[in-house]
């Protein structure tokens, strides 16, 4: 049986206008979720200053996309995380200890020579299916 793609949009985290992208699709369980970075919700300055700091903020957004499509953030199976600078990854890792517990999402860290703007430190994207964590 074939599911229909829904769009769902937080009114917590800012969205581009359509024709860019969606930052939360539901087809059946799976909810996906745009990378996100720390951009507040202006859409040009960045939250935080370390990797640290930024991570907090993206972790709050990827949770209010998930939520939005009626799932929670223990929901979440999959993660790429792109960083900047490969050092990093203890202060992010320090960062989702903060919203994970129990069976973590799978992971995956790739360091990239850059992002949107420079001090934009790591992007974060998952794949979360609605009622898996409960």
């Amino acid at each position: 049986m074939a599911h229909k793609k829904q769009r769902f949009v937080s009114p917590l985290v800012a969205e581009y206008p359509p024709g860019h992208w969606s930052n939360t699709l539901r087809v059946g369980d799976a909810i996906y979720v745009s990378g996100m970075t720390a951009r507040a919700n202006d859409l040009q300055s960045i939250q935080g200053e370390t990797a640290y700091e930024q991570a907090k903020v993206i972790f709050t957004k990827i949770k209010h996309c998930i939520e939005a499509a009626g799932g929670t953030l223990a929901d979440m199976v999959k993660m790429t995380i792109y960083v900047t600078n490969m050092a990093d990854n203890k202060e992010i890792w320090r960062a989702r200890q903060e919203f994970f517990e129990g069976d973590f999402p799978c992971s995956t860290l790739v360091q990239v020579a850059g992002l949107a703007k420079p001090e934009i430190l790591l992007e974060i994207d998952g794949i979360a299916h609605a009622g898996s964590g409960a």
